[in-house]
């Protein structure tokens, strides 16, 4: 009698694995597909550049499947003995769910992974300043000859060229009456 009721047990325990692995591989292989599927755009738009895309879209399906089906393998052991279908049901719900959060874990780590790669290189192409100018700086004037306060502490003063260096052709500020509209 002790015989049978071991061999019972060991029924539940083998459909209970046979369960798991034929869901956990069925979802793994249907979340891979449409990973690939659906991502195949996303990795064009990351990488501009089509070939490249399906090459990395290939290396990660290959990865999902090697991770998550290692993970479902490892995972299926179960020391303790299965007496009842109601425990084999709950061991499996428990491990079925541990596979699709791992699912999930990896599929929200590729998407973070790639949406900061894509990040990162639509910033190197930016050819633009992160902020346009506003306008310029207002320059004091000067009247001409005036000497600039501080501008040379110590020593003799220059004389002849103009103490900031040469100057622009064409009227000078403070040298006459000219209306120059404000910039802004």
């Amino acid at each position: 009698m002790n015989t049978f009721k071991k061999g019972v047990h060991m029924d539940i325990k083998v459909w209970m694995y046979l369960i798991y692995l034929a869901v956990s591989v069925g979802l793994t292989i249907w979340v891979a597909r449409s990973l690939a599927r659906n991502g195949q755009v996303f990795l064009e738009e990351v990488f501009a550049e089509e070939r490249l895309a399906r090459a990395v879209n290939s290396l990660l399906v290959v990865g999902f499947y090697l991770l998550n089906l290692g993970y479902v393998t490892v995972a299926m052991k179960h020391s303790d003995p299965v007496d009842s279908t109601s425990q084999a049901m709950e061991e499996l719900s428990l491990k079925i769910g541990l596979v699709l959060l791992v699912l999930g874990a990896l599929h929200f780590f590729n998407v973070f992974a790639l949406g900061r790669y894509r990040r990162n290189r639509l910033r190197q192409l930016a050819t633009h300043p992160p902020l346009a100018p506003i306008g310029r700086l207002p320059v004091p004037s000067t009247p001409p000859g005036a000497q600039l306060v501080g501008a040379y502490p110590t020593g003799p003063q220059p004389t002849g060229a103009h103490p900031a260096g040469p100057q622009p052709a064409g009227p000078q500020p403070g040298a006459g009456p000219t209306h120059n509209p404000p910039t802004r």
